[in-house]
């Protein structure tokens, strides 16, 4: 059996591709990438959340899966909306690795404080818990792959601009980046995730075998409690979960309002016996506790 894997056409997607090809292939299947170019990596001007649509990475491919032009597609989780298309679902996820946000500098500001640094992000979530730092901070946007904001960087367009560290590492690029602990990663950020076609089962039952399964329970916790919360992937929030020496689970949620000044956080420890139910019940507890205000305002802001 040759498995078709469908994926954008970046070298980071491609990496991600290969990384999920080379698991299969050691399982005795052999496989294709087959490039798809997605509506996000068309338009490089506009700003993911002006363009009034989630899942604008991952359309495409949906789009080819369902059509059965692939058998599987392989994506960065953050990308994928929490409600998945009808017949397609995530069949398995990759082993999470650096899911931190990290900033890299142009070297024409190597040495300015980070309060005054103009910084290139298109990510609400990004700019919001940055303002929460830094209020008078400016921000201009920045699109494109990795290398294409790399470049832009260096042509002079801002100070610095963020990413996730997952991203540099996999493309084995090789300059300085600064840690950002103030800053609360996107919910599945770091994970390479596969989606399938549910009537696939042969190929899925394959695929199933590459699944890991702490990577999953931690992402399912962080996918429900953003769907809980009503937040698209554009809306300013935050969560990540980690497994502690002690086998439980680190939850760590943030929702901030566009300028920063308002932030709710939830930091707690629970039993993985909660995982099923952990999600919901810390996005109920953030939304009693003025997150619906918080959210109302930003659909507000964002949909007039």
């Amino acid at each position: 059996m040759r498995i078709k894997i469908g994926t954008r056409n970046s070298p980071l997607a491609m990496w991600q591709a290969k990384e999920v090809a080379s698991k299969i292939n050691a399982l005795g299947y052999e496989t294709e990438l087959i490039p798809v170019v997605s509506s996000g990596d068309k338009n490089l001007t506009q700003p993911l959340y002006s363009m009034g649509i989630t899942g604008v990475f991952t359309r495409d491919l949906d789009i080819a899966l369902l059509h059965g032009e692939i058998d599987i597609a392989v994506h960065s989780l953050k990308d994928v909306p929490t409600q998945m298309p009808e017949n397609l679902k995530l069949i398995a996820y990759l082993e999470r690795d650096f899911p931190e946000d990290v900033l890299v500098r142009s070297p024409r500001a190597k040495d300015k404080p980070l309060h005054e640094l103009k910084v290139a992000t298109s990510s609400l979530r990004r700019r919001a818990f940055w303002k929460k730092e830094f209020p008078n901070a400016e921000f201009t946007d920045i699109r494109g792959n990795v290398q294409t904001r790399l470049q832009k960087l260096n042509d002079g367009l801002a100070d610095a601009t963020l990413f996730s560290l997952a991203g540099l590492k996999r493309l084995a690029l090789n300059i300085d980046y600064e840690p950002l602990p103030f800053m609360v990663s996107a919910p599945s950020q770091g994970v390479v995730t596969i989606a399938g076609h549910e009537k696939n089962v042969e190929v899925n039952t394959i695929v199933e075998k590459i699944n890991h399964l702490p990577t999953q329970i931690c992402v399912e916790i962080e996918r429900t409690f953003l769907q809980t919360m009503e937040g698209g992937c554009t809306a300013p929030i935050g969560a990540i979960v980690r497994f502690t020496q002690e086998n439980q689970l680190h939850f760590h949620g943030r929702l901030c309002t566009l300028d920063g000044k308002k932030c709710l956080e939830i930091n707690e420890i629970i039993s993985v016996c909660h995982a099923e139910t952990a999600g919901y019940s810390f996005a109920q507890k953030m939304l009693e506790n003025g997150g619906k205000e918080i959210m109302d305002s930003l659909k507000n802001n964002l949909n007039p």
